[in-house]
């Protein structure tokens, strides 16, 4: 007995002895304000928005002054995914042939065919490797509110410039609806309301754009309706943006438009730079008509993504419901080329005549 009592004593000593907790220092320690590590906190970062501040680079004023922007066109792989090569090769042509902006993800880049997480990848994307060398503006509207105000948030959150908005197509709403629409997205940042009625089913009428207008974001207008509705604008301080291509140089230098967001610079920046910066230019104008006439014989994109796969710049692949124009318009497209100039045309291949096999047409995607 007395060895066990002696093994106990030895045991006792030899246990590591910790201090009692003090129940008055846990309360304390539950009581404290957490903070944040100081290297996480970043201010004035792009953040997603849940309220009217606005986070924002970029000014609607810095917008304004933009003259050539290019709806730039999004290529894909033979398997239906961004070709992310092919464009960034056309980004590097629209910067080296005078274009100030792009529209990333609208109907000529396809927008309707992506997926939410595709289009604000490929805006985040076009910003990270060209946004210091040229305004990035997303498309991200939508005939839905909740869908537009959750992908302008997270546009702006990923670094674009702007946001181009369409009025609600389809499920066509009131013009008070409309007023309501717009009032939802201008408090995130600078933004362009498009009002293209042949594609919507519903023009947005000057009594619409001239109550939104009191909003400090928006940076104008990219109408597509003709040059009296952009004079009317223009006339009353409203910038406005031609959305016709074949319009946009009596826009420019007769009625008051401050630029072009167009199709056709995808093809011949530089010409479309020159006509929208360097004066009034009839005879420029009327070489550049009969390649627009031919880019929107059919509904765009269709005559861009035909012209470019012959041009060798992206791979001949389409999404559908898109379908290549008929091996007619694609031989009288060599020939416009060569009547241009294949020297004004972006890349460097020689134009050629595709056959029907060589294009891909793309289902799932």
């Amino acid at each position: 007995m007395a060895i066990l009592k002696s093994y106990s004593v030895r045991l006792r000593e030899s246990t590591p002895q910790f201090p009692r907790p003090n129940l008055c220092d846990n309360y304390k320690r539950r009581n404290v304000k957490w903070r944040s590590p100081q290297a996480a906190v970043i201010p004035n970062f792009h953040l997603p928005m849940r309220s009217f501040e606005v986070k924002n680079r970029t000014s609607a004023d810095d917008i304004k002054s933009l003259r050539l922007i290019t709806a730039i066109k999004t290529p894909y792989l033979p398997d239906g995914r961004f070709d992310l090569e092919a464009y960034d090769d056309l980004m590097h042509m629209q910067i080296e042939n005078g274009a100030e902006a792009v529209i990333v993800g609208g109907t000529t880049g396809e927008g309707q065919l992506m997926s939410w997480d595709e289009h604000i990848m490929l805006i985040g994307h076009t910003v990270n490797c060209f946004g210091g060398s040229i305004k990035v503006i997303g498309n991200t509207g939508s005939n839905s509110t909740r869908e537009a105000i959750h992908a302008t948030e997270q546009g702006f959150a990923v670094g674009m410039h702007a946001a181009l908005h369409i009025n609600p197509y389809y499920g066509k709403t009131s013009l008070d609806g409309l007023i309501s629409h717009f009032d939802s997205v201008l408090p995130m940042g600078p933004t362009i309301i498009y009002n293209v009625p042949s594609r919507t089913g519903q023009d947005i009428p000057p009594h619409v754009i001239n109550n939104v207008a009191q909003s400090p974001n928006l940076a104008g207008i990219k109408e597509c309706v003709g040059n009296d509705r952009i004079e009317q604008y223009t006339g009353n301080g409203i910038v406005v943006w031609s959305g016709n291509d074949d319009q946009c140089h009596d826009a420019r230098w007769s009625h008051g438009a401050t630029g072009v967001i167009s199709v056709t610079s995808n093809l011949v920046p530089g010409l479309m730079r020159e006509l929208m910066f360097g004066g009034k230019n009839p005879s420029l104008n009327a070489k550049l008509l009969p390649l627009i006439e031919w880019l929107f014989q059919e509904p765009n994109p269709v005559g861009l993504n035909t012209a470019l796969a012959q041009l060798g710049v992206v791979r001949p692949v389409f999404r559908l419901p898109y379908v290549p124009l008929p091996l007619e318009k694609r031989v009288g497209f060599v020939n416009l080329v060569k009547e241009i100039g294949r020297e004004n045309f972006v890349g460097k291949n020689d134009v050629q005549v595709l056959d029907d096999d060589d294009f891909i047409l793309v289902g799932r995607y």
